[in-house]
C-alpha cells in the first residue's frame, strides 16, 4: 500500500497490486478516511431510521438479517480524489493527498437492499433526499463534526444501493466499514457512508460539511479563502475514468512486444465500451480486449499488446462508455482547485531496452584434451 497518512489513514494499493484480481481483496482495497476508524461492537450497534417515514425504528444488525432478504452486489468504489496526483502536476493543490490511481477497487458487497428498509419503515413519498450519519469526527470539517451525507430518494430506492456486512464473503472489518456500511453503486465513494448510524429521509440534501461544502466541484478560478458553502455542485455520479496498471510509470521494459493492462469504469449503469492504447503521442491506436464483466457497477479490466520502439516512451489509453462518451485528453481541461474527478487520458512513461543477446560461451577444455 501507498500510505498517504496515517491519522487518519489514507492508503491505496500500489498499481502492480490492484492489477492482480479483478475483485480486490480487502488488503488491497484502498481506504479513504477523514477521521479516526470507529470500533464497533456488531452485537451492540444499532441503526437510527427516521424523519420522513411512518414508522421510525432502531434496528440491529439481526434485525437486518433476518426481516429483509439476502441480497449481493459486485460495486467498484473510486474515491472523487482518484489520480488527483496528475492534477498536481498541473498546478499545485494544497493540503490534499496525492492519489495515484489505487483509490478505486472492486468487491462483492453482502446485505439488504436500502429500499427494502426503507419501505419497511414507511417512505413518505415526499421525501427527495436520504441522509446518512456516522461517528467518525472529521477535524478538518469547519465546525468539526461527524462525516455524512446524502443521496437522493431516487438513488437510496434504487434496487443497487445497499446496506452491506460482508465484503468478498467476509464479515465486513473495521477499515471498511464494519459492522455496517452503506454502498452507492455508481457514486463516488465518498457517499458509501462507513459505520453507519442513522438514516434520515428529508425534503432537502444534508447540509453536513462533507455535502454542503467538501465533495463539490468548483471552477478553475476559485479563490478557496472566499469561498461559500454551497458553491459548486455536489459530486454524485462517476465520471468515465481509466487507468493503466502495467507496466508502472518510470518502469524499464524490454523493447517490442509489451502488454498494457488497466481498468476503465463508468458511473451510475453506463458500461465501458472500448479501450484505446497509443504508444505516439495519439498518432495511432491500438484497440485493447475487454476482461470480464462484473455487471453495470464494476469497472472492467482491459488488456492490449503495443510495439515499444527503443528508449523513453509514453504510454497513454483512453475509454469510451456506452454512450459514447469518451474521456478528456488533457489533464488542464479538468484542473480544480480540490482536485476532483481528473478522469483525462492516463498515462504512464516507461524506458523500453533493446534485447541483450546472451554472448555464446567459449567451450572449456578438459585435461584430456576434449572439448565440453
Amino acid at each position: 500500500m501507498v500510505v498517504h497518512e496515517q491519522e487518519p489513514y489514507n492508503a491505496e494499493p500500489t498499481r502492480s497490486a490492484l492489477a492482480e484480481n479483478v475483485v480486490t481483496p480487502v488488503g488491497v482495497f484502498y481506504g479513504r478516511n477523514h477521521g479516526t476508524m470507529p470500533d464497533m461492537d456488531p452485537d451492540r450497534w444499532r441503526l437510527q431510521v427516521d424523519g420522513m417515514v411512518d414508522r421510525p425504528m432502531e434496528l440491529s444488525l439481526a434485525d437486518l438479517k433476518d426481516r429483509f432478504p439476502h441480497r449481493e452486489v459486485v460495486a467498484t468504489l473510486q474515491c472523487a480524489g482518484n489520480r488527483r496526483a496528475g492534477l498536481m502536476a498541473v498546478r499545485d493543490i494544497p493540503h490534499q493527498h496525492p492519489w495515484g490511481p489505487g483509490a478505486t477497487s472492486t468487491a462483492r458487497w453482502g446485505g439488504v437492499s436500502l429500499a427494502d428498509v426503507l419501505a419497511h419503515c414507511g417512505l413518505s413519498p415526499d421525501a427527495t433526499d436520504i441522509e446518512f450519519a456516522a461517528p467518525d469526527v472529521a477535524a478538518e470539517a469547519v465546525p468539526p463534526q461527524p462525516y455524512g451525507g446524502s443521496i437522493s430518494a431516487a438513488k437510496a430506492t434504487a434496487a443497487e444501493t445497499m446496506l452491506v456486512w460482508e465484503m468478498n464473503g467476509e464479515p465486513l472489518t473495521q477499515a471498511h466499514g464494519g459492522p455496517v456500511r452503506v454502498v452507492v453503486p455508481g457514486h463516488i465513494g465518498a457517499r458509501s457512508v462507513k459505520w453507519l448510524q442513522r438514516i434520515t429521509a428529508q425534503n432537502r440534501p444534508s447540509d453536513n460539511f462533507f455535502q454542503a461544502t467538501a465533495y463539490r466541484l468548483l471552477p478553475a478560478d476559485t479563490d478557496l479563502d472566499r469561498a461559500q458553502v454551497g458553491d459548486g455542485f455536489p459530486l454524485t455520479s462517476v465520471a468515465l475514468n481509466s487507468a493503466i496498471l502495467r507496466p508502472d510509470d518510470h518502469a524499464v521494459v524490454p523493447g517490442g512486444p509489451t502488454t498494457v493492462t488497466g481498468y476503465a469504469f463508468a458511473g451510475d449503469d453506463r458500461g465501458i465500451a472500448r479501450v484505446d492504447v497509443s504508444v505516439d503521442g495519439g498518432r495511432s491506436w491500438t484497440q485493447a480486449e475487454l476482461g470480464e464483466d462484473l455487471g453495470p457497477w464494476a469497472w472492467r479490466f482491459w488488456n492490449a499488446t503495443v510495439d515499444l520502439p527503443p528508449g523513453e516512451v509514453t504510454i497513454t489509453a483512453r475509454a469510451w462508455d456506452t454512450t459514447a462518451a469518451l474521456q478528456p485528453e488533457h489533464a488542464e481541461s479538468v484542473w480544480n482547485p480540490k482536485g476532483y474527478i481528473n478522469n483525462a487520458w492516463p498515462s504512464v512513461t516507461v524506458t523500453a531496452r533493446d534485447a541483450v543477446r546472451a554472448p555464446l560461451q567459449e567451450p572449456v577444455a578438459t585435461s584430456g584434451g576434449r572439448h565440453r
